[in-house]
């Protein structure tokens, strides 16, 4: 990762001094589009920011991040281990709503030769790749309850066990997790383990959404400017002043990831070297009115409906809510989980987790919510099998 300055047509805060842009030291060896590739500290929410992480950074401490998609998560952890001492040691980094529940488990912690079908050979897990280093496990959020207890075992023990393995290999390793999930809610509902979150919650980084530090906007878009000018061959890109105020009207719901993308495109239609408000073809302005009364009007709706709901008192209440919101995403969908999962903003462990709660799975054994909002188990089938069959 690679710490620079900005030039000098970068508007400073008056009277203090240059603040570091943070970026990827080969950034075109990265999918861009997936990631926030750059960090600025003008703003002075983000200069507090960075006072904070160059506090936190020299502890062994594990660190959450909390911020939303775009925001520069892993910018973040890579500038932690910088600062900390393990800054000679490897740096890893997983996606954990990446992998599929069936392999997590081999990644983050190896397998022997023979544990499982196709493999081959013996592997170390990210932990053990990471030793005398930093681990960055992204979206924490969507692990699956059964991992999230051999995480938390890691942690506290130090040591991992290899999927087929019958003995310990000690780890030395700092972890940096990160989520754009609401943890807390996530603990209530019984998606997420207390005790994982509060052994991740040793340091905690709140990252501001870019909406919220517009002092780093205007800087950002001149740093991703000059990077996709010179691979564009323009000598001398610019924003015209109407851009910049275009730039700055606008409300960013992707975050540091939309803005460089925003530039990224509009250089590749602009006529000349100056960006002009129609060169960037953006959607998502600042909530206006009329669209803030339509959210209004639906909300009002649904609370009106839980309302009658909470006068009629039906046992069980927040399950029957639950698997009737379950159910109706899951017919809009066709029964398609994936698309379910996504219109839920949920992972598909957790909506599989659930589903089968309510008996919503097929050949489900759990529990399910009648009309009524009472839960009951399914019904035996009246044809048991022959006594003694299955003892």
């Amino acid at each position: 990762m690679e710490t620079s300055y900005p030039d000098r047509s970068t508007e400073l805060l008056e009277g203090s001094r240059p603040s570091p842009v943070l970026s990827f030291s080969e950034p075109r060896s990265l999918t861009l589009s997936v990631r926030a590739s750059a960090l600025v500290f003008e703003d002075p929410a983000s200069r507090q920011l960075l006072e904070h992480i160059e506090r936190i950074a020299p502890s062994d401490a594990t660190v959450l991040i909390i911020g939303e998609t775009g925001t520069g998560k892993e910018l973040i952890a890579r500038h932690i281990h910088a600062l900390s001492a393990r800054r000679n040691g490897p740096f890893g980094a997983l996606n954990c709503a990446a992998l599929s529940e069936t392999l997590i488990e081999s990644e983050l912690f190896g397998h022997e030769k023979g544990a499982f079908t196709g493999a081959l050979s013996s592997k170390d897990g990210w932990f053990e790749t990471a030793h005398n280093g930093t681990l960055f496990l992204d979206e924490v959020g969507d692990l699956p309850l059964g991992l999230q207890a051999k995480l938390l075992r890691v942690l506290q023990e130090r040591e991992v066990v290899k999927v087929g393995a019958r003995r310990a290999t000690p780890v030395n390793v700092r972890v940096i997790a990160a989520t754009n999930v609401n943890l807390e809610e996530a603990v209530e509902a019984g998606r997420f383990r207390a005790d994982l979150y509060y052994r991740f919650n040793v340091a905690m980084v709140q990252l501001v959404p870019l909406r919220d530090r517009p002092g780093d906007i205007l800087p950002l878009a001149r740093h991703f400017l000059k990077l996709y000018g010179e691979r564009l061959g323009y000598k001398d890109a610019r924003l015209t002043s109407e851009a910049e105020r275009f730039l700055l009207n606008y409300d960013w719901p992707g975050n540091i990831r939309e803005l460089e993308n925003a530039i990224h495109r509009a250089l590749l239609v602009c006529p000349g070297d100056r960006l002009r408000p129609e060169d960037f073809k953006l959607s998502g302005l600042r909530p206006q009115a009329p669209a803030a009364s339509v959210s209004t009007a639906s909300t009002a709706s649904l609370e009106t409906a839980v309302r009658q709901l909470c006068e009629r008192a039906p046992p069980n209440l927040f399950e029957l809510i639950e698997a009737t919101v379950l159910r109706t995403a899951l017919e809009f969908c066709e029964q398609n989980q994936v698309q379910t999962a996504r219109l839920l903003a949920i992972s598909r462990n957790v909506l599989r987790h659930r589903m089968a709660l309510y008996g919503l799975l097929p050949n489900s054994q759990g529990e399910k919510v009648n009309a009524a909002g009472s839960a009951y188990a399914p019904a035996r089938p009246s044809h048991s099998p022959a006594q003694g069959c299955c003892d």
